[in-house]
């Protein structure tokens, strides 16, 4: 596989734009790292997103994630490893990445207001649309999954 081209390189005001939404999720959202993780994760799995995979795998093992539940995750429901406030995060994840099947249904919206605040929900829908950005551009401009290498300092600033 070859990358079509390097989107930071070409557009850098695209790229520096984006991730200032990312270190708003990062930084200022509030939400659980670990929860980021997996969301990230669920969403890029649902897309085919093998740059993605390949990076929120190789970060979630890196903040001491098991292997069980990354093992796991594409079975979320089957699988008792997961809490409630993560099931609510990853039905939404799943709902709003594949909005255009069931635009995001009542029951799951319920469900992820009993185990979000508002503020939480609205700051997960933003996690939830921008891993959809990047695994969007990264398949589209055929990024090249494994070269990817956690910056181990810096992903435990953001824990």
């Amino acid at each position: 596989m070859q990358s079509r081209l390097d989107a930071a390189h070409i557009a850098p005001e695209v790229y520096k734009a984006v991730l200032q939404v990312e270190a708003y999720v990062n930084h200022h959202s509030g939400l659980e790292t670990s929860l980021l993780n997996l969301i990230r994760l669920r969403a890029s799995q649902i897309n085919g997103c093998a740059y993605c995979i390949d990076m929120h795998t190789k970060d979630a093992r890196a903040l001491g994630e098991t292997e069980q539940r990354l093992y796991l995750l594409n079975a979320w429901r089957e699988a008792p490893f997961y809490s409630e406030r993560e099931r609510a995060a990853l039905a939404w994840t799943e709902a709003v990445t594949l909005v255009a099947h069931d635009h995001v249904p009542d029951e799951v919206f319920a469900l992820a207001k009993e185990h979000f605040s508002e503020k939480e929900l609205v700051n997960l829908t933003l996690a939830v649309t921008q891993i959809n950005v990047w695994n969007r551009f990264s398949i589209a401009f055929r990024t090249v999954p494994g070269s990817y290498q956690p910056n181990v300092q810096e992903l435990k600033k953001s824990a």
